[in-house]
């Protein structure tokens, strides 16, 4: 697809003086930058979660230490070893790389280049006549959806059984998914490498009706309470578009290639979060560099931006909203360069208050966790990526409790049916990234602890220490199968089997991450990126229930019975 003009492209690997030179590798730097790294340092070296890798910034810089951090991870960051793809003359290589790196490429957002990659996949109208009710659940409540970040695949499972009933290819690196909640049976996906892709769940096989590529590098999407709209966000090129939900038809393109920045400068801005909300006909959307958050009331002609809320922070990222009385009306975003969380109030389309969560902590909501507490009143909480601490606020923007974890982490999740506050530790290191804490919702103080080892797991009563249950955790290889042609939809699907692959001779540390809310409230579900298999939790107890195999590097799930109640999500 053409999104970008490209005026020219000129690299050099130069040598820096008493280090490795880059061409003692055969590492294609760019590509790899693009696919592993440009998420968290962005498209542009600019940073975000990730340092600035800029030259300038890496000046000064001492390159065998860069070097090292490649290979080897920065503790308390989210900086991981890439020693298992990268030798130490790719580190080298990419280091010089990186410091004689030019920005030769201007991007802009454009609604003619993006229509024309808008592709149909099958006839919706003809399966919404033939599949009147789901075939392959009761209902498609019943539905969670589970990201299979490398293998690219995002997988349709029956959250009442664990039985996973269809897999599909939808774009390099799949981010996070989304459900139309006025008709559910539609669902929507959106992948790093910028792929849209909307799904029937009623239909067999859970078929794939329509895809547009949006962008080069993506990461946000939500969906209208009225069904009729789906907003993405782009990092690159900077904006973020809206859509047709019936047919992903893109109708507006908001470009943030020319915005004024936290410095006051005119530059390009990545768009973070997007989050549509039920207290107003509004989508919201934050610019990540920009430090401002945009608002789109779609309700009106030409869809159009009706606030710009300015001063929010640097480095904007995920968000959530309150739950409780004005549900959906203030937003809470985090601040990751300013480590706080702004609080958005939709009523008055203004600022209402930061919520500072402490130095270095960069906090990282993900769903964020809303609940309503006997003594303090509705609560709200987020996690923080550099240091194991969950922030709790209340409804007066003011903390009411930091509870420490064993490590920074991406996510904290709860529902209506768990006493808990489920809070990962992924971010933690590979002696903490494989706990994940329960917090009691009323006490606000942890009750018990999950552990997951190379051969068994634990839950752990946090308060004497004593072992509850133990498990089987053994590892298995993958068992893969390849590719195959959809006989409904013009897609690519892969076959799953549930059948144990053989045992692991060297199993590796479990990495725990994103509890979620499954089985109508029964289950928490929780990925193991590292092992290839989803955790089932018993939701009110915290007992292991069992596992499903197979997969590769799960990372991100959705439950639509818990989403459909969610604000925002």
């Amino acid at each position: 697809m053409k999104l970008v003009k490209t005026i020219s492209i000129a690299i050099s690997s130069v040598a820096i003086v008493g280090f490795i030179q880059a061409n003692a590798s055969g590492m294609n730097y760019a590509k790899v930058y693009k696919q592993q790294c440009q998420g968290c340092h962005g498209a542009m070296h600019q940073g975000g979660v990730g340092a600035n890798l800029k030259p300038k910034a890496l000046k000064r810089a001492n390159a065998q230490m860069l070097a090292e951090t490649i290979l080897y991870g920065r503790a308390g960051t989210a900086m991981p070893a890439w020693k298992s793809i990268f030798t130490k003359n790719d580190a080298a290589g990419m280091v010089s790389w990186l410091v004689d790196w030019k920005n030769t490429v201007k991007l802009k957002l454009s609604l003619k280049d993006v229509k024309k990659t808008w592709k149909k996949l099958a006839n919706r109208v003809e399966l919404y006549k033939k599949y009147p009710k789901p075939v392959d659940v009761k209902s498609v409540k019943d539905i969670t959806i589970a990201v299979e970040r490398d293998a690219s695949l995002i997988d349709f499972i029956d959250g009442t059984t664990g039985k996973i009933l269809s897999r599909h290819k939808a774009g390099y690196a799949i981010h996070i998914a989304e459900t139309n909640k006025r008709i559910p049976r539609y669902a929507y996906c959106i992948s790093r490498s910028g792929i849209l892709t909307m799904f029937d769940l009623n239909a067999p096989g859970q078929p794939a009706l329509a895809s547009v590529h949006v962008g080069e590098s993506s990461r946000g999407i939500a969906a209208s309470p009225d069904g009729r709209y789906v907003m993405v966000g782009n990092y690159n090129p900077g904006g973020a578009i809206l859509l047709d939900a019936m047919t992903l038809e893109p109708l507006k393109v908001y470009p943030t290639s020319s915005v004024i920045n936290t410095q006051g400068n005119i530059g390009p801005s990545r768009v973070a979060y997007i989050a549509q909300t039920p207290y107003r006909p509004y989508f919201t959307f934050a610019l990540k560099d920009g430090g401002h958050v945009y608002v789109v009331d779609y309700s009106k002609p030409g869809f159009p931006i009706i606030a710009d809320i300015p001063n929010i922070g640097k480095i904007l990222h995920d968000a959530f909203e309150n739950e409780g009385v004005d549900e959906g009306r203030f937003v809470y975003v985090a601040s990751q360069g300013s480590n706080l969380m702004g609080v958005i109030d939709l009523k008055t389309l203004k600022l209402a208050a930061k919520i500072y969560t402490g130095p270095g902590t960069k906090p990282h909501p993900g769903p964020g966790a809303s609940w309503y507490n006997k003594k303090y009143g509705q609560l709200e909480a987020t996690n923080s990526m550099n240091t194991g601490d969950v922030v709790i606020w209340n409804k007066d923007n003011e903390v009411v409790k930091n509870v420490i974890t064993a490590g920074g982490g991406l996510f904290v999740n709860t529902g209506e049916n768990t006493p808990y506050i489920w809070s990962d530790c992924v971010l933690g290191g590979p002696h903490n990234y494989n706990k994940l804490y329960l917090i009691n919702k009323q006490t606000l103080k942890v009750d018990r602890i999950i552990e997951v080892g190379k051969k068994k797991g634990h839950l752990i009563d946090a308060h004497t220490g004593k072992v509850l249950q133990t498990w089987d955790a053994t590892q298995y290889k993958t068992v893969k199968h390849k590719e195959i042609k959809s006989k409904i939809s013009n897609e690519y699907i892969v076959p799953y089997t549930a059948k144990h692959g053989v045992r692991v001779a060297k199993p590796v540390q479990p990495r725990l991450l994103h509890a979620e809310p499954a089985n109508f409230g029964k289950w928490m579900t929780i990925s193991e990126w590292t092992t290839g298999r989803i955790g089932i939790y018993n939701a009110k107890t915290g007992k292991f229930i069992k596992y499903i195999y197979n997969l590769t590097t799960p990372t991100f799930t959705y439950s639509i019975s818990h989403r459909e109640k969610v604000p925002g999500a």
